[in-house]
Protein backbone atom coordinates (compact mmCIF):
# COMPACT_ATOMS: atom_id res chain seq x y z
CA UNK A 1 0.00 0.00 0.00
CA UNK A 2 1.52 3.54 -1.05
CA UNK A 3 1.09 7.09 0.68
CA UNK A 4 -1.16 9.57 -1.10
CA UNK A 5 0.34 12.81 -0.79
CA UNK A 6 -2.59 15.95 -1.72
CA UNK A 7 -0.62 18.34 -3.75
CA UNK A 8 -2.10 21.67 -4.75
CA UNK A 9 -0.74 23.24 -7.84
CA UNK A 10 -0.58 26.93 -8.08
CA UNK A 11 -0.01 28.63 -11.83
CA UNK A 12 0.27 32.30 -10.88
CA UNK A 13 0.29 34.47 -14.04
CA UNK A 14 0.66 38.01 -15.38
CA UNK A 15 2.88 40.43 -13.54
CA UNK A 16 4.22 40.06 -9.68
CA UNK A 17 4.54 43.42 -9.22
CA UNK A 18 2.43 45.80 -6.93
CA UNK A 19 -0.95 45.05 -8.86
CA UNK A 20 -0.59 41.67 -9.04
CA UNK A 21 1.30 40.20 -6.24
CA UNK A 22 -1.97 40.65 -3.59
CA UNK A 23 -3.51 37.86 -5.81
CA UNK A 24 -0.52 35.60 -6.26
CA UNK A 25 -0.60 36.12 -2.30
CA UNK A 26 -4.54 35.18 -1.57
CA UNK A 27 -3.79 32.19 -3.97
CA UNK A 28 -0.90 31.04 -2.14
CA UNK A 29 -2.39 31.81 1.65
CA UNK A 30 -5.86 29.29 0.31
CA UNK A 31 -3.11 26.96 -1.27
CA UNK A 32 -1.39 26.90 2.08
CA UNK A 33 -4.80 26.55 4.44
CA UNK A 34 -5.95 24.00 1.80
CA UNK A 35 -4.20 20.65 3.99
CA UNK A 36 -1.68 20.06 0.93
CA UNK A 37 0.81 18.14 2.61
CA UNK A 38 2.96 19.66 -0.85
CA UNK A 39 2.77 22.69 -2.86
CA UNK A 40 3.78 23.38 -6.66
CA UNK A 41 4.09 27.07 -7.42
CA UNK A 42 4.83 27.60 -11.40
CA UNK A 43 6.16 30.37 -12.46
CA UNK A 44 6.17 29.98 -16.31
CA UNK A 45 3.07 32.18 -17.07
CA UNK A 46 5.07 35.16 -14.91
CA UNK A 47 5.47 38.05 -17.36
CA UNK A 48 7.27 40.33 -14.95
CA UNK A 49 8.40 40.31 -11.36
CA UNK A 50 9.57 42.91 -9.12
CA UNK A 51 10.71 43.22 -5.44
CA UNK A 52 7.01 42.92 -4.50
CA UNK A 53 6.45 39.47 -5.76
CA UNK A 54 9.51 38.29 -4.89
CA UNK A 55 8.51 39.11 -1.03
CA UNK A 56 5.30 37.10 -2.12
CA UNK A 57 7.54 33.98 -2.98
CA UNK A 58 9.23 34.74 0.33
CA UNK A 59 6.80 35.04 2.11
CA UNK A 60 4.99 31.79 0.78
CA UNK A 61 7.69 29.92 1.78
CA UNK A 62 8.17 31.10 5.24
CA UNK A 63 4.58 30.42 6.36
CA UNK A 64 5.39 27.10 4.16
CA UNK A 65 8.42 26.15 6.14
CA UNK A 66 6.11 27.26 9.37
CA UNK A 67 3.71 24.79 8.88
CA UNK A 68 5.30 21.90 7.70
CA UNK A 69 4.23 22.16 3.95
CA UNK A 70 6.56 21.00 1.61
CA UNK A 71 6.46 24.30 -1.17
CA UNK A 72 8.05 24.01 -4.59
CA UNK A 73 8.68 26.37 -7.28
CA UNK A 74 8.80 25.76 -10.74
CA UNK A 75 11.39 27.98 -12.58
CA UNK A 76 10.26 30.73 -15.02
CA UNK A 77 11.67 32.59 -17.76
CA UNK A 78 15.27 33.25 -17.73
CA UNK A 79 14.55 36.92 -17.38
CA UNK A 80 12.27 36.27 -14.14
CA UNK A 81 15.19 34.00 -13.11
CA UNK A 82 17.31 36.85 -13.46
CA UNK A 83 15.64 38.73 -11.43
CA UNK A 84 15.88 36.11 -8.61
CA UNK A 85 18.99 35.78 -9.20
CA UNK A 86 19.80 39.53 -8.75
CA UNK A 87 18.17 39.71 -5.63
CA UNK A 88 20.35 36.69 -4.66
CA UNK A 89 17.27 34.53 -3.61
CA UNK A 90 17.98 31.67 -5.90
CA UNK A 91 19.76 29.56 -2.81
CA UNK A 92 16.79 31.21 -0.95
CA UNK A 93 13.62 30.20 -2.55
CA UNK A 94 12.85 26.12 -3.16
CA UNK A 95 13.13 26.18 -6.37
CA UNK A 96 13.23 23.17 -8.28
CA UNK A 97 15.17 22.35 -11.44
CA UNK A 98 17.05 26.01 -11.20
CA UNK A 99 20.93 25.56 -10.59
Amino acid sequence: MTAVTAVEHVVLTGELDPVGAPSAGRQLAAALRSGAESIVVHLDEVTFIDSTGLRTLLAAADAADRTGVDLRILPGSLEIMAVVEAASLAGRLPFVRWP
